[in-house]
């Protein structure tokens, strides 16, 4: 079994959608093996993005993903990486599919309600990050 990072970002979690979020990954067969709800903090989130560092949007990123709580998901199921990528829908909600997460439920690109990883070397460092002290 695949395993993938799935965050419920700031946005979802002051709307109150993380059961409609979480219902969407559990009716299309994948399975929630961590969860936990938290606040990062600024280092914590720079620690994350770091990848994106040299990017003009990486501070706003940073700030925004530290700005409230968060959910964090281990999904764990068959090509758990791509299935949670097309339910999540396109980072930029104008360009996601009908029926995606982020179609459904965005307010910007900056605002996009949810990420996953995007590749089984993500997922790893993602999970080790958000659930190394567990």
């Amino acid at each position: 079994m695949e395993k993938t990072l799935s965050l419920i970002k700031p946005d979802a979690v002051e709307r109150n959608l993380i059961g409609k979020i979480i219902t969407i990954f559990e009716s299309n067969g994948l399975v929630i093996n961590k969860m936990k709800k938290i606040h990062i903090d600024l280092k914590f989130a720079q620690k994350f993005y770091e990848m994106h560092s040299s990017r003009p949007f990486f501070n706003d990123l940073c700030n925004y993903i530290s700005s409230g709580p968060l959910v964090a998901i281990v999904l764990e199921g068959d090509n758990a990486i791509q299935k949670n990528r097309d339910l999540m829908g396109a980072t930029n909600p104008s360009e996601a599919k009908e029926g995606t997460i982020r179609k459904m439920f965005a307010i910007s690109i900056d605002k996009n309600s949810v990420h996953g990883s995007d590749s089984s070397e993500s997922a790893k460092r993602e999970i080790e990050l958000f659930f190394e002290q567990d």
